[in-house]
């Protein structure tokens, strides 16, 4: 269990614990989710300042928060004093230079504790849902922690690392990125044993400016390694495996050629029942269905699929793991009005993910709406990948609803490609597109919903979903 002499004993290595450290029970960075026994950390932001929220912490039952600067009113000790000799019987204030800093470092310290084998995933898309689906499969015989949410980054990844304890045999940790660096520092907090790199696409090109810059950046996993490690890669993207002669590790591929070491055929989608498929790996050839949405998806039960292998887990665990339909989170069914369908794909996009999610609507039957909105961060190629999008949606939808500035690039694209001006409407933003879609839903339709979080589509399942 945590206590609060780690992290003082992590931030002041002279410091020698006296058993009388309060137990520490979570630790939190938002005052209102804390609960009676937490460490509350104070960010300085530059829009919110959560100094301004410790008093708020503590009588909320924090008994003690890390900050960057004296607070009055609270029991403050500096742990870069010689000498630190704090007392337990009021919550204390932990002065240190850098906040986030010091979450990281005791949160590397805390898993420095513990043997339990961590599996790291990254990529540009893929990563939530392999997430899910790896720990459903590693459930099946392991006590398995898991990041929760979005917690991915540099400060999320070392709150899931609090949750760990003795009872953890793995592991699964998502791991973003915005810039180079930052998945080296993910990997030098967690130490992942295992690597998995879904994808390499223009996400976040803007910001990072060349692909070879992203994959880089991804890079970063595989580098950090140990060599008693496994690097599991995507045999099917040369991006990705180009990260082969950059790790240590052993390699382990996975894709739909049958040069990986683990590969499928027979790929066929069953609508919204998921898809089927034929797992190949040495003499083993299985035949299987898992309720997943998309052919896309089989990716996402191969890498699976590959951390059950490398983990020496059972055909029969590994299947039964992948049966798992809350793994689907991001590509979602909901009925809509009049007896349609909405396929919910709204919480982010780029051009693979786009075009898999028509190639997952052209599988289905009915008419067919495509409402697709501007896919943001892809510099330089934004406008060839917006157009890409647009040809394709021309080729599976009837009806194309475009939202956003960008999003006219794929309406424009869908018309040149021979859509007429009646079936491709332009809408400013998703108020605008609501309107359109009650107008022109009939029943038994489906209607895909895909676009950058930034452009808030969720609001169009929320207002047209049965349920509102």
């Amino acid at each position: 269990m945590l206590d609060l002499g780690h992290f003082i004993e992590t931030l002041t290595p002279d410091y020698k614990p006296t058993g009388k450290e309060p137990a520490v029970l979570s630790v939190m960075i938002d005052s209102r989710q804390v609960e009676p026994g937490s460490l509350f950390v104070a960010f300085a932001g530059e829009k919110v300042d959560g100094h301004d929220y410790v008093s708020a912490a503590f009588e909320r039952g924090a008994v003690a928060a890390i900050v960057q600067r004296p607070l009055p009113d609270h029991a403050n000790f500096d742990t870069r004093q010689p000498n630190f000799q704090p007392q337990f019987d009021q919550p204390l204030c932990l002065i240190v230079d850098d906040s986030l800093a010091a979450l990281q470092q005791t949160a590397k310290a805390w898993r420095a504790r513990f043997s339990t084998r961590i599996i790291g995933i990254t990529g540009s898309v893929g990563k939530t849902s392999t997430k899910e689906l790896t720990y459903s499969v590693l459930s099946q015989r392991y006590t398995t922690l898991k990041s929760q949410g979005n917690y991915n980054n540099e400060i999320g990844l070392p709150l899931t690392l609090f949750n760990l304890n003795r009872g953890h045999h793995r592991a699964v940790l998502e791991m973003g990125m915005y810039t180079t660096g930052e998945i080296a520092l993910l990997c030098d907090i967690a130490r992942p044993n295992i690597g998995v790199v879904t994808m390499i696409g223009p996400v976040h090109l803007e910001r990072v400016g060349t692909m070879e810059a992203i994959v880089a950046a991804k890079q970063e996993l595989v580098e950090s390694l140990p060599a008693d490690g496994v690097a599991i890669l995507n045999r099917d993207d040369e991006r990705v495996m180009s990260m082969a002669d950059h790790t240590s590790a052993r390699v382990f591929t996975y894709g739909i050629s049958d040069q990986a070491d683990l590969w499928a055929d027979g790929i066929k989608s069953v609508g919204l029942n998921g898809i089927r498929f034929t797992l190949h790996y040495g003499r083993h050839h299985l035949h299987v269905q898992v309720p997943l949405l998309g052919r896309h998806s089989v990716h996402t039960a191969l890498r699976a699929t590959a951390v059950g292998l490398v983990e020496e887990m059972s055909w029969d665990e590994i299947i039964l793991g992948l049966q798992d339909s809350a793994a689907q989170l991001r590509l979602v069914a909901v009925p809509g009005p009049k007896g349609s369908t909405l396929i919910d794909d709204t919480y982010n996009s780029s051009p693979d993910s786009a075009l898999a999610a028509l190639n997952l609507l052209d599988d289905l039957g009915g008419q067919k709406i495509a409402v697709l909105g501007d896919m943001l961060e892809l510099g330089s190629v934004e406008e060839a990948s917006h157009r890409l999008v647009g040809r394709r949606a021309a080729e599976v939808a009837d009806m194309i609803v475009v939202v956003g500035q960008r999003g006219r690039w794929i309406g424009e694209a869908a018309q040149a490609a021979g859509k007429s001006s009646a079936e491709v409407l332009f809408a400013d933003d998703a108020g605008v597109a609501i309107s359109i879609l009650e107008e022109i839903i009939d029943a038994n339709d489906t209607i895909l919903i895909k676009g950058s979080w930034g452009m808030r589509l969720d609001r169009i399942v929320a207002a047209l979903g049965e349920d509102s």
